[in-house]
C-alpha cells in the first residue's frame, strides 16, 4: 500500500492532492523456464491539480506542492488536472494521514476503444492514456480515473525540444512531469456492503465524464458481474444510446429482483444496482463496468449478508431437586457461521461471574434450506453444583448483533407441594415393592 503524502493549495480556490503510486507495466519477457512476474512495477507520483474542495474541508496545516527544479530522470511524476469531471468525496484524501488510513494508488497504460496502440508510429507526438485506481482504506472513496496526456507548450525555438521520459517515451514539461487531465472516472462510495438477509441492497456505482466530451446520441452501457467461488455471472446488462430528449435502452437482468435505473444513469451518472430480498447465494463480489463512448472503467463492490440469531433456553424454570440435568441453549437461523456460545453463573452469595466453559458441549452447525444455520450448547448440571438462587446465563455473540444476547434463568427452590408429591411417590413405590415381596 502507498500512503497519501501531501496536499497543498494551487491557485485560487483549488487544491493539489499528491499521491505516492505504483506504475504497473507489462514485463518485457519471462525467464528461460517461462516463469517470473508478468508485470514491472515502478514508484510514481500522481498530482491531482486544481481539485475543487470546500474551504472548511481543507486541513489547517498543508504544504504546497512544488515540482522539483531539477527533474529526476528515474522518477515518474504525473500531473492530472481535475476540474471537469470532479472526483466525488476527494476531500477524504486530505484527512487520510490524520485518520491513519492507507491510500492505494496504481497507474497503468490504458487503450480506449478505437485509439491507436503503442505499436503504432509517432509515439511521442500523439495522445496517450493512463488509468489510475485510488482506494481509501476503510471505504468512503474508491475511484478509477482515465487520464489523457496534454500537449506540452514550449518556446517557439526550433532547437528547444521537449524532454522525453526514457521508458514511457512521452514528452515532459519543463519540470519533468507528464501533463494529463482526467477525462472519465467511475467511482463507488461503499466498497463493502453489509446487508441483512431478506432486505434490499443498493450497490453504489457512478461515473463522471468531461463536459466537452459529452456527445448527443453517444453510446453508453452498464454491466454488473457477480463473482463467487471462482466463477463470474452477468447480473445486469444495460445498453443505451442517449438523445437530446429521449433515450433508447436494451436491458437484460439475469438475477430476478435486480435493477438499474436508466433515467438516473443518463441524468446523474448513477449506475447503482438494487438487489431485492438478499439471499445467502447473493454474497460475493460484484463488478460494475461503465462504458461511455470510447472509455470504459470499473469498480468492485463486495456484498456480505448477515442475519442475527434467535436465542432460547430449553427450560423456562429449573428446580434444584431436578439435578442432575442437561440445560440446552438454542442459537437459531443465523448467518454467517461465526456464532459464539458461552455459559456463566452467578451464585446467590457471590456477585462474581463464573465461566462454565468446562461443563458444556456444542452441537454441530445445522444448515437450513435458506442457507442460515443453527447450533445448540448444553450445560450439564450435577447434584448440588448450583444452589437455589444461582443465575445461569447463556451468552451468544454474532456479527449480526449490536451487542451479545444474554438469556438467563434462576435455579428455584423446591416448593412445599412438590416436596410432598415426591415424598408420596416414594411411599407408594416402597409399598408396591413390599407387596410384591410378600
Amino acid at each position: 500500500m502507498n500512503r497519501f503524502t501531501l496536499a497543498g493549495f494551487s491557485g485560487e480556490g483549488g487544491t493539489d492532492v499528491v499521491l505516492s503510486c505504483t506504475l504497473v507495466e507489462e514485463a518485457t519477457g519471462l525467464d528461460a523456464m517461462g516463469k517470473g512476474d508478468p508485470f514491472n512495477r515502478r514508484p510514481a507520483t500522481l498530482v491531482l491539480r486544481d481539485v475543487a474542495i470546500a474551504p472548511d474541508q481543507v486541513p489547517d496545516r498543508i504544504t504546497p506542492f512544488i515540482a522539483p527544479s531539477v527533474p529526476d530522470p528515474d522518477a515518474i511524476l504525473i500531473e492530472a488536472t481535475v476540474s471537469s469531471p470532479a472526483i466525488p468525496d476527494v476531500d477524504l484524501l486530505l484527512h487520510a494521514d490524520c485518520n491513519e488510513q492507507e491510500v492505494t494508488c496504481e497507474i497503468s497504460h490504458y487503450y480506449p476503444h478505437g485509439v491507436p496502440s503503442d505499436d503504432d508510429d509517432d509515439r511521442v507526438a500523439r495522445t496517450h492514456f493512463f488509468i489510475a485506481t485510488v482506494d481509501l482504506e476503510g471505504g468512503g472513496l474508491s475511484t478509477t480515473l482515465v487520464l489523457q496526456t496534454l500537449e506540452v507548450q514550449r518556446d517557439p525555438d526550433p532547437g528547444d525540444q521537449a524532454p522525453v521520459e526514457g521508458r514511457l517515451g512521452m514528452p515532459l514539461s519543463q519540470s519533468g512531469s507528464l501533463l494529463t487531465e482526467v477525462v472519465f472516472l467511475v467511482f463507488s462510495k461503499k466498497k463493502t456492503l453489509l446487508a441483512p438477509l431478506g432486505s434490499d441492497a443498493l450497490l453504489h456505482c457512478g461515473f463522471r465524464q468531461q463536459e466537452m466530451g459529452q456527445e448527443v446520441g453517444q453510446k453508453m452501457g452498464v454491466e454488473w458481474w457477480f463473482q463467487h467461488q471462482g466463477r463470474g455471472v452477468k447480473v445486469v446488462d444495460l445498453k443505451m444510446s442517449t438523445h437530446s430528449e429521449e433515450h433508447s435502452e436494451a436491458v437484460n437482468f439475469k438475477r430476478e429482483g435486480s435493477s438499474v435505473d436508466a433515467a438516473l444513469l443518463v441524468a446523474d451518472g448513477d449506475a447503482s444496482m438494487t438487489l431485492q430480498k438478499v439471499k445467502v447465494s447473493d454474497e460475493g463480489t460484484y463488478i460494475c463496468t461503465v462504458h461511455v463512448g470510447t472509455f470504459q472503467a470499473q469498480q468492485a463492490i463486495k456484498l456480505n449478508a448477515y442475519k442475527p440469531p434467535r436465542v432460547s433456553l430449553s427450560e423456562d424454570k429449573l428446580v434444584s431437586q431436578e439435578f442432575p440435568h442437561k440445560l440446552s441453549c438454542h442459537c437459531q437461523n443465523y448467518y454467517p457461521m461465526d456464532a459464539k456460545m458461552e455459559w456463566f453463573s452467578v451464585s446467590p452469595d457471590d456477585a462474581e461471574t463464573t465461566d462454565l466453559s468446562g461443563q458444556i458441549s456444542l452441537s454441530g452447525h445445522r444448515q437450513h434450506s435458506d442457507g442460515t444455520l443453527s447450533m445448540s450448547s448444553y450445560l450439564y448440571l450435577e447434584q448440588g453444583s448450583f444452589p437455589p438462587g444461582t443465575t445461569l446465563t447463556c451468552r451468544v455473540t454474532h456479527q449480526g448483533l449490536a451487542a451479545p444476547i444474554n438469556t438467563s434463568l434462576v435455579v428455584q427452590e423446591p416448593t412445599p407441594d412438590s416436596y410432598w408429591m415426591v415424598l408420596g411417590f416414594l411411599l407408594i413405590t416402597v409399598m408396591f415393592f413390599y407387596q410384591l415381596m410378600k
